[in-house]
């Protein structure tokens, strides 16, 4: 039976180092309005809770919401114009998402970055990568660290059916949970043991960030009723990240090259500080798993 195998990236931080371009195009914004500015550092806490979210962090507190809406405004035509200026892939990156595709890896994005922007940095700085999705800030799909987008690119990807064990229960493990509503086909569980309570759905965000063990042991999540085994893991520079690989179910990889401390990654299963042994812990969790 062949097994489905997913690494699903954040962008800036992780695969782009983007805080030159934003800081630049934040700053534009405020000084066109007569605001005071900040450092790159300011920035690095600022950012990857979208870019609404990093304008208002950026005004003076209290600042009214036609304020930040025209503030955003001409940050977003900046930063669409010189997006590419100062941003660049981390060393090493690309030969790690070839190593990945050639092997037969799907790889996808996943980022709290408006869509356009998504989209226009990866096709500017990887073009040869075949990622099967790339997913930012768009209508209808939530934030990070809701687990919409986990799912939605595993499901571009062509996965249909995610399966995931929860934590124990009252000494009873539940072995599977439908995710419809986020746009997976459903299935029948599998049929239940005599004498035993069959298995029930689990909510999606059954997860809580201190079942540091969850990720791990759902790295190889068993096929079920004839369907592909699936091995997915989340690569991220930030708790954001960490906690919506949580909330999907799935392991968390942290690299610490990024915008957040180290110590903002604790709560991931792995910590990679460079890119070869990033490489090293994405194969531990999904490329040995067949």
């Amino acid at each position: 039976m062949s097994e489905s195998r997913f690494v699903i990236f954040d962008l800036d931080g992780t695969l782009i180092d983007t805080i030159g371009d934003l800081g630049a195009a934040v700053e534009h914004a405020l000084t066109e309005g007569g605001f005071p500015g900040h450092t790159t550092g300011e920035y690095r806490s600022m950012v990857g809770h979208g870019i609404r979210n990093l304008v208002t962090r950026a005004l003076p507190e209290g600042a009214s919401e036609e304020t930040i809406d025209a503030t955003l405004k001409v940050f977003k035509e900046y930063y669409t114009t010189h997006i590419d200026v100062y941003s660049r892939p981390y060393p090493g990156i690309h030969g790690l998402l070839r190593f990945l595709t050639d092997d037969g890896v799907s790889i996808s994005v996943a980022s709290n970055k408006f869509q356009e922007g998504t989209e226009t940095l990866i096709r500017r700085f990887f073009p040869d990568i075949p990622f099967a999705a790339i997913l930012g800030n768009a209508p209808g799909l939530p934030l990070k660290p809701d687990p919409e987008v986990v799912y939605k690119a595993i499901e571009i990807a062509g996965q249909s059916q995610l399966y995931a064990v929860a934590p124990p229960v009252q000494g009873r493990v539940h072995s599977r949970f439908a995710a419809a509503e986020y746009g997976l086909r459903t299935v029948a569980p599998p049929a239940a043991e005599a004498g035993s309570e069959p298995a029930r759905p689990v909510p999606a965000t059954i997860y809580p960030d201190s079942a540091r063990s969850v990720g791990r042991r759902n790295r190889a999540l068993p096929a079920r009723n004839g369907f592909p085994k699936v091995s997915a893991v989340m690569v991220g520079d930030s708790a954001t990240d960490i906690r919506t690989a949580r909330n999907a179910g799935i392991p968390a990889i942290g690299v610490s090259w990024g915008f957040r401390p180290r110590a903002d990654l604790e709560i991931a299963d792995a910590v990679a500080d460079d890119v070869d042994e990033l490489r090293g812990l994405i194969i531990s969790y999904i490329h040995d798993n067949k």
